[in-house]
């Protein structure tokens, strides 16, 4: 028997449906998992010519074509230095290790340096789309030398979501670890979309009184407009029809209100403030998850909320919402975009945003509609440039500010939607605060500051 072209190692629901990917495109491939029983189901459920078990390393190694590849698809830390050192020994110059975990990318480039002196190449590779986008198909963002990507990109390529354009949401996005950042960043815009939509459910529900089938009608309805068509928006809507089989109650009024993460959204915001591109709207959102399991929540009787404002009809409500949402997302994808060039910058790796709006816009979990005109913007075409701007004007601006200000005025929290209205109104301001700041700094630390009638520093003895 031909060895296998590929192998995976690590088999939970992502690495099996991935591993399912590969084998029903045609290629050969061999799974290894840690315990044994769960690689003995797998194949005795899934197993065919083209997708094989093993029971050791050693075994799995063999079983491998040269160079040998491998996906390994375990838990993002420990757990993926611990594969890396027991497979090392096994492997031979010019192998391919793959990491295509959520990896932090720092660790990836530590990887790659240390597996470099072994000559044996390390890509990291993000990967979104989920359980169904593994199986049917991911975005996927690779990194690291170019040659050996080429040696994996004829099966990476097959199993790759398509990008609704002619082709697939993979591209090779260079050296280092650009494709665990990008990943990482794609996470980020993810938490900022996921809270932004959160924050316009909680205004809909406790201010325009809607219903479970009502928010499932509205939400389906926005799925199919220009701006809001995308996977989060459609699974939202899906959602709140659901109902619990155990109490006939909407799931969705049973589920604990406590946010949980897994350290993408903080590492994006960690990066943003290393390379000095603020992303107030994602940082916003990891915070919220935070605050909705902050100890003392509950634990304090505070005021009620003053309000003498009356409150807009639920048709007007909803209309709001609707704009702020919009705007709200799209000013997620620039911090996004922003922050991956600033940072691309850093590492030189020389990102092209264009290429990677367009492998986001299939199989992932921020895919949307918004993205053709992103990867059009990023191309430089003016008309995709005039579209996102057009969005700011007249009645959607409004629309927004009018939803940040119901929810001030009636206690509703709205940290994403209010924090993307305050990024905007910053860079279209003319003029920002921040000469006060500068001159306290000076005055109580002699930090000196910047004229704007003419070129130095300048340090001023403020009180004599």
């Amino acid at each position: 028997m031909a060895n296998s072209d590929i192998g995976l190692i690590g088999l939970a629901v992502m690495g099996q449906n991935l591993a399912r990917n590969v084998a029903n495109k045609g290629f050969s491939i061999s799974v290894f998992n840690r315990t044994t029983t769960t690689t003995d189901e797998f194949i005795k459920e899934f197993g065919t010519e083209k997708l094989i078990g093993s029971h050791t390393l050693e075994e799995f190694v063999q079983s491998l074509a040269k160079p040998c590849k491998i996906l390994i698809m375990v838990k993002a830390g420990a757990p993926v230095d611990a594969v890396i050192d027991q497979l090392t020994p096994l492997l031979e110059a010019g192998d391919i290790i793959i990491d295509g975990g959520n990896s932090f990318y720092q660790d990836t480039i530590r990887r790659q340096e240390s597996l470099a002196t072994k000559n044996i190449h390390f890509i990291g590779m993000g990967i979104s789309g989920g359980e169904e986008g593994a199986l049917n198909g991911p975005s996927m963002m690779p990194c690291g030398a170019k040659a050996a990507y080429d040696t994996v990109a004829p099966i990476l390529e097959k199993i790759a979501a398509a990008d609704g354009i002619g082709g697939t949401c993979i591209s090779y996005l260079g050296a280092g670890a650009a494709g665990h950042f990008v990943k990482t960043v794609h996470n980020g815009i993810e938490y900022a979309i996921m809270q932004a939509l959160a924050e316009t459910y909680d205004i809909l529900h406790r201010l325009g009184q809607f219903s479970n089938d009502q928010l499932h009608q509205i939400f389906n309805d926005w799925n199919k407009t220009a701006n809001l068509n995308s996977f989060l928006v459609e699974i939202t809507a899906t959602i709140f029809a659901k109902k619990d089989e155990e109490t006939g109650k909407y799931l969705i009024d049973l589920i604990k209100d406590a946010g949980k993460q897994k350290g993408t959204g903080k590492w994006t915001s960690q990066a943003a403030f290393d390379y000095g591109m603020p992303v107030p709207t994602i940082t916003a959102a990891t915070e919220a998850r935070m605050m909705s399991a902050h100890p003392t929540r509950h634990k304090m009787q505070f005021p009620e909320t003053l309000n003498d404002t009356d409150l807009p009809t639920p048709d007007q409500i909803k209309h709001q919402a609707f704009h702020a949402l919009e705007l709200t997302t799209i000013i997620s994808y620039f911090q996004g975009f922003d922050l991956l060039a600033a940072t691309s910058a850093e590492y030189n790796w020389e990102l092209n945003l264009s290429e990677i709006a367009r492998i986001w816009r299939g199989g992932c979990i921020i895919r949307s509609s918004l993205l053709d005109p992103f990867q059009k913007l990023y191309a430089q075409d003016p008309n995709s440039t005039a579209y996102l701007l057009k969005q700011f004007e007249g009645e959607n601006q409004l629309s927004w500010r009018q939803f940040v200000a119901l929810g001030i005025n009636h206690g509703i929290p709205l940290p994403t939607t209010q924090a993307a209205l305050a990024y905007y109104d910053a860079l279209r301001a003319e003029r920002l605060p921040q000469n006060l700041t500068q001159a306290q700094r000076d005055l109580f630390g002699a930090h000196t500051y910047q004229r704007t009638d003419k070129e130095g520093q300048f340090h001023t003895d403020w009180e004599a």
